[in-house]
């Protein structure tokens, strides 16, 4: 592809994953990963924390192993025990990761054994009768726990301490199986939510790693069949292809002051989560996400395994993927009256997603690297007040500044990518209002932290009947 004196300048400045469209956010979205689910991450979320009281804190959740079946026993949804699960944040733009959080987890088999005519056999199950309470596991056959490294400039990498009984240990509470077997879900996943001390923080934080109700809105199906959908239909008029699914958090609630540059302030921080494990395809890091859409929708299907092993300081490989996006083209073909933007290369596409947007969330002196950035001094909005559509609605504490559960992501960046940036000249559909037909916003989520909601049982079926997204706060 040839490229332009002004593409050849910004090459140096790497990947301007802004080029981002519609579906979901990276479920499946390479084909490496649709061999290893466990370290497969689905969606990410920074924000500024917008539980009463907590504004002082950033909230990082890290999602992994899409479409979650509520019923799918009897082994559920463990996470592997050889992987290393991180989050990786830049405090001084330079788009190499300063502070990292590393969740490992592990498990204890218990062998547990039922007397069979006076002979005692081993069970076939993961649990033997109703559990509920965070410390009485003596029906459970498998408990599954994880520790929590934390590495930062200064601090050399140490566990977190469990503030609750001074250990470095958390247990993750079972995945919802089933109202029988846990009566009250949600008060028994909330015993999991841990104080943290983190090395070198004055100031403690939480952790809660579990299952959640899926909370990614998309018309999935229609819009991988050609855009089977009408894309300037209303916002809310198509089913969400992900409402009776569950995901696992991994959801981590860190101090502001923890997270900023002391030696060269700055309330800008960049985050990206990544997985590595070993296996047969070698000992490489496997999945790696912060904007969504990025690797389902702007990298080539033959790069898409190359993305997911690279970092950001290795994204300028992927630059023409991204300066010349072949999703409008598409979009153009299936859609005539959605003209393509007639800009190239997409100078519009490098702000919000490389480099952070003037104003908003560039840190200075800045080293372009595909990562979610979020402005700590812009104030959080409660639920309700939100806007769906973050930036572009006038919500400058919503994405890209971060990202919120409730943020339309699908919905920003369709329109972003059809040229809502550009002047009208340049972007013949760029005011058109573009979406998916699935609407997600705020009041679909809990107003506290975790804030994903409680996950759908296995049991009944008639749990994952009728409903939206989230469950709202009450979940």
């Amino acid at each position: 592809m040839k490229r332009t004196a002004l593409v050849l300048a910004i090459a140096s400045l790497t990947l301007a994953s802004a080029a981002t469209t519609v579906i979901a956010s990276s479920h499946r979205e390479a084909p490496l990963i649709t061999k290893y689910p466990k370290v497969d991450a689905t969606d990410f979320y920074m924000f500024r924390s917008y539980e009463a009281g907590r504004s002082g804190f950033v909230t990082f959740i890290a999602n992994y192993q899409p479409a979650q079946d509520p019923g799918s026993g009897p082994n559920y949804y463990l996470m592997d025990d050889k992987a290393s699960y991180k989050i990786n944040i830049d405090n001084n733009g330079d788009a190499v990761a300063d502070i990292v959080m590393d969740f490992k987890f592990f498990q204890i088999k218990r062998d547990l054994k039922v007397p069979v005519n006076g002979m005692p056999m081993r069970v076939p199950l993961s649990f033997i009768g109703p559990f509920g309470d965070a410390e009485a596991r003596d029906t459970q056959n498998i408990i599954e726990g994880y520790q929590l490294y934390w590495t930062s400039p200064g601090v050399p990498r140490a566990l977190s301490a469990n503030i609750r009984n001074a250990s470095t240990t958390f247990i993750k509470p079972f995945d919802n199986v089933g109202m029988k077997t846990i009566k009250d879900y949600r008060g028994y996943s909330e015993r999991f939510v841990y104080r943290v001390q983190f090395p070198g923080c004055a100031t403690e934080g939480r952790v809660f790693t579990g299952q959640r109700r899926e909370g990614f809105a998309v018309n999935l199906g229609e819009v991988f069949d050609l855009i089977n959908t009408n894309p300037l239909g209303a916002p809310n008029a198509e089913p969400n292809a992900l409402f009776g699914k569950n995901v696992t958090s991994l959801a981590v609630e860190v101090p502001i002051s923890c997270l900023t540059n002391a030696a060269n302030p700055s309330p800008i921080i960049g985050a990206w989560t990544t997985a590595s494990s070993p296996n047969s395809d070698g000992d490489a890091q496997l999945s790696r996400l912060s904007a969504p859409l990025v690797n389902e929708l702007v990298i080539g299907l033959a790069d898409k395994d190359t993305f997911n092993k690279s970092a950001p300081t290795s994204d300028g490989q992927f630059l023409d993927y991204v300066t010349f996006p072949t999703m409008p083209v598409i979009i153009e073909a299936l859609f005539p009256s959605a003209k393509a933007p007639t800009r190239y290369p997409r100078t519009d596409l490098i702000q919000a997603f490389l480099t952070g947007v003037p104003g908003l969330n560039q840190p200075a002196n800045v080293t372009a690297g595909e990562m979610m950035r979020l402005n700590t001094s812009i104030a959080p909005k409660v639920v309700g007040s939100q806007s769906p559509l973050g930036v572009l609605g006038g919500d400058t504490a919503g994405f890209p500044n971060g990202r919120r559960p409730g943020d339309d992501v699908v919905d920003i960046e369709l329109r972003v990518l059809e040229g809502a940036l550009l002047p009208a000249a340049e972007a013949p559909a760029g005011s058109l209002p573009f979406t998916d037909g699935t609407a997600v916003n705020s009041t679909y989520f809990r107003a506290a932290f975790p804030y994903l909601t409680t996950p759908l049982p296995g049991s009944p079926n008639s749990g994952i009947a009728t409903g939206t997204p989230g469950d709202g706060n009450g979940g």
